[in-house]
């Protein structure tokens, strides 16, 4: 099994270094309501529109389709999710653009703050639960590492208090990833501390796995409740491309010029063995749903 996994890896990391891709994003900082209904037909009305621009993969904040909520009472009717992600995916499919979309996921009595991936066939691609939770009391700590190809490109997604962990992108980087995907609904304007950390720490995980960012964070309300926007589209090499305002429901869009990269040095230091089991733990348990 160990040797199987191990050839997996070289196989995953070998196709990744044979795709120079030109890939158009969008971030779209996207200020939900508690109404399932009308964010989902706002969310379409945006996939849409992107998608006549070009936009291959579009990416909402965290909850975007359900609002943000840390109450342990929080709870978000499954018809409604499931009629939503239902018209997410024939959308995606009538126009051909792949989404990145927040939302809550309930199964065997669990609900989790996740990522719902679904690609331009409108095909589930990865529902990744956010494992390092940050008071969602309502919420179960996810169960995987993501991994996939979207668009042809070998991918990643975190959620929000997960930036704080860099082994979550460390792990797909060594593996071939080449874009990580951020959904967040981070600190509001009141908590200024935290501002320049944020920024900073995607910057970080960006350059320090070659990497390209793709973040969507909910805006600022007028009340300074909610989150501070500044959504953004960050480079390899850890240079910001795009960002938005801090209130503004704004829609950053970029090309990105995604060459061949292999992450090959965490694996011949000191820690090499370390980093070699992380990876096959992840490429062992590769998969796309919550239980």
């Amino acid at each position: 099994m160990r040797q199987c996994v191990i050839l997996a890896i070289a196989a995953v990391i070998l196709c990744a270094a044979e795709h120079d891709k030109k890939l158009k994003v969008a971030a779209v900082q996207f200020r939900s309501s508690f109404d399932v209904q009308q964010n989902s037909e706002r969310i379409m009305v945006d996939l849409k529109l992107l998608a006549k621009e070009g936009v291959q993969v579009a990416v909402f904040p965290e909850c975007a389709l359900t609002g943000y909520e840390t109450r342990r009472e929080f709870n978000p009717s499954t018809p409604e999710l499931e009629a939503a992600e239902q018209q997410l995916a024939k959308t995606c499919r009538e126009v051909k653009i792949a989404v990145v979309i927040g939302s809550v996921f309930k199964v065997n009595t669990h609900a989790y703050d996740t990522a719902l991936v679904l690609d331009s066939h409108g095909e589930l691609v990865e529902r990744y639960g956010k494992i390092y939770l940050a008071g969602e009391k309502w919420a179960t700590p996810g169960n995987h590492v993501a991994f996939f190809d979207l668009e042809g490109i070998p991918s990643s997604v975190i959620v929000c208090h997960d930036e704080r962990y860099p082994e979550l992108v460390r792990l797909p980087a060594i593996a071939g990833a080449r874009i990580v995907y951020y959904i967040s609904a981070e600190s509001g304007m009141r908590q200024e501390s935290k501002l320049a950390p944020y920024r900073a720490q995607v910057m970080a995980r960006a350059v320090e796995n070659g990497v390209f960012l793709v973040q969507a964070n909910a805006p600022a309300n007028l009340d300074l409740s909610g989150s501070h926007g500044q959504s953004r589209i960050i480079a390899a090499d850890g240079n910001i491309l795009k960002e938005a305002s801090y209130f503004g429901e704004d829609i950053l869009v970029a090309n990105l010029d995604i060459a061949a990269h292999e992450l090959r040095r965490p694996l011949e230091g000191a820690l090499g063995a370390w980093w070699k089991a992380g990876v096959e733990l992840l490429m062992s348990n590769r998969r796309r749903q919550l239980d």
